[in-house]
């Protein structure tokens, strides 16, 4: 409830700001929030192409926890392009569902339990558009926890980083 609270007043000040400032007009953002309380239950919303991944070091997996709101991913789901043609594809930024371009938006929600050793990223397309799944993974699994975030957006824009690249981990020390 915090969470689709909190993504409601973005949204109503983002939406506001588009309205009665033609600089702002059009405007819409992604968000990827999340809370990870006692237990390591963890609760995800998104809006947006902004993702959020589970990595679990003991079951050597990276899962992708968000759906991206965006034509590619429609597209994908439909059967009509692969996954590695929505990577390329010109119109992979186009989304369908942004914060601030309505005057109220619905938020995707996720729930999920983290173990000790467990990390959470939360990051913006910027991230996601640069560095392939396949080297994120890598990355993701070989990288010292605390230079990740560094690690990350140095390759993005290594790679030609075009756009803002966010990169937000935590991990789960114990859980209690």
């Amino acid at each position: 409830e915090a969470l689709t609270n909190a993504c409601a007043e973005a949204n109503g000040v983002a939406y506001e700001y588009s309205l009665f400032d033609k600089a702002y007009s059009g405007m819409g953002t992604t968000l990827v929030g999340g809370v990870i309380k006692s237990g390591g239950n963890g609760y995800i919303i998104n809006v947006g192409d902004s993702r959020a991944y589970h990595i679990s070091k003991r079951a050597n997996s990276i899962y992708q926890i968000t759906r991206d709101h965006s034509l590619v991913e429609e597209l994908v789901e439909a059967g009509a392009i692969t996954k590695e043609q929505a990577r390329l594809h010109p119109q992979k930024n186009v989304i369908t569902r942004a914060l601030g371009s309505e005057a109220e938006v619905r938020p995707d929600y996720f729930e999920f339990t983290l173990q000790p050793g467990d990390i959470l990223l939360l990051c913006s397309d910027g991230l996601t558009n640069a560095v392939p799944r396949e080297q994120l993974e890598q990355l993701l699994r070989t990288g010292r926890f605390y230079d990740l975030p560094d690690l990350l957006i140095r390759t993005a824009n290594e790679n030609g980083g075009p756009d803002n690249i966010t990169a937000l981990l935590l991990c789960v020390e114990e859980v209690r």
